[in-house]
């Protein structure tokens, strides 16, 4: 089964930024798919990624988790 968080970002507001935290993903092990705009990351992962690793790879990119949801996605048919 897939997982999904939903990562609210502060300080991000340039396509700068975009860039710097889709480099810094790459260090969460897991990830499946990402999708990161301004203030903002969707990812799917494979249970393996934590919490505490995206907001590690977010402060690494020099930003601040502000909040974090997550669920599951059902599998596509």
């Amino acid at each position: 089964m897939t997982h999904r968080m939903d990562v609210m970002i502060d300080g991000m507001v340039a396509v700068h930024c975009v860039r710097a935290v889709e480099t810094a993903l790459v260090t969460v092990p897991g990830i499946t798919f990402h999708e990161v705009t301004v203030g903002r990351v969707v990812v799917e992962h494979d249970g393996q990624a934590t919490e505490a690793a995206l907001r590690a790879a977010v402060a690494l990119a020099g930003f601040t988790v502000r909040t974090i949801a997550t669920g599951r996605r059902l599998p596509t048919l």
